[in-house]
């Protein structure tokens, strides 16, 4: 397996860069953008399985596990494009053109990442750009944060008597900066899941609280669900930000805000279960239950 991380000032990548975006056009190979879902592997569709299996160039996002992946063959070309804290590895459009350069090169290339690619991924830009140079693409969904964060803090994010519908957000605006106005976000009855919040925790409590909505509104944290490193704090809105300070509490991790939330400790199966197999697909989920 070759690794190529993006970004980086040895000669070796910039040639690397050079040669891919020099290679002659012809026919394009598909593309496939993976969704490589929360980073369990065994939460990882066939599709995307398949797909890392063929691959011959995978561009991948920081979000994307280790065990996730450990999964791909040797040989293949890994390229690190991910953005992780401020900090950037690949422009996106340098990323467009790489991933339309090798496919006309004639190599099998997937984009990988994390969570669910459609779900504030930046897919949208990508799947425009290989639209445009007639490059033919697969979208492969996956398993969200959100859904992660609710199987395995063991709160659903519907509930008959509690929580008639959801809305997803990211704790950011669009030019980066906080949220100007959450008002549209809080409703009677209602879940809302917050992504890459955590940074933005206090922004977040004040905004909420200033919408309207109760500071005794329960609150979970939960951080790396379905991997690991697992870890679900609860509280309430008014505790938001230093719920966010909780020592050793992993990221990415998502906010979830909710009536459904103080149902977690009652339905709770996974926090204290240490009889989960992490090294096999072949997880016995039936013996792990017991």
């Amino acid at each position: 397996m070759t690794t190529i991380q993006a970004g980086s000032e040895s000669a070796t990548t910039e040639q690397a860069s050079t040669q891919v975006l020099a290679l002659p056009a012809g026919p394009a190979q598909p593309v496939l953008l993976i969704s490589a879902g929360p980073g369990d592997p065994g939460l990882l569709t066939l599709h995307a399985y398949q797909a890392l299996q063929k691959a011959e160039v995978i561009l991948h996002d920081a979000l994307v596990s280790s065990a996730i992946l450990a999964l791909i063959p040797s040989g293949v070309t890994l390229i690190a494009v991910g953005k992780r804290c401020g900090a950037h590895s690949m422009d996106q459009r340098e990323i467009e053109r790489v991933m339309i350069a090798k496919a006309h090169a004639g190599l099998r290339v997937v984009r990988l990442k994390g969570g669910d690619a459609m779900m504030f991924g930046r897919i949208g830009e990508e799947m425009a750009a290989l639209k445009a140079a007639a490059v033919p693409y697969r979208v492969v969904p996956g398993v969200t944060a959100a859904s992660a964060c609710s199987a395995y803090g063991a709160m659903p994010l519907t509930h008959r008597s509690l929580s008639q519908g959801v809305t997803l957000i990211t704790g950011r605006g669009r030019d980066g900066g906080s949220v100007a106005d959450w008002s549209p976000y809080v409703a009677l009855g209602h879940t809302l899941v917050i992504y890459m919040g955590l940074k933005r925790a206090a922004a977040i409590q004040q905004g909420l609280l200033q919408a309207g909505l109760d500071g005794q509104t329960p609150v979970a944290i939960v951080g790396q669900a379905s991997q690991p490193g697992h870890q679900r704090v609860i509280g309430r809105l008014e505790q938001l930000t230093s719920l966010s300070q909780t020592p050793g509490l992993p990221s990415p991790a998502a906010i979830i805000v909710g009536a459904v939330v103080q149902l977690a400790d009652e339905l709770d199966w996974f926090q204290s279960n240490d009889r989960l197999d992490w090294k096999s697909l072949n997880t016995n989920l039936f013996s792990a239950a017991m």
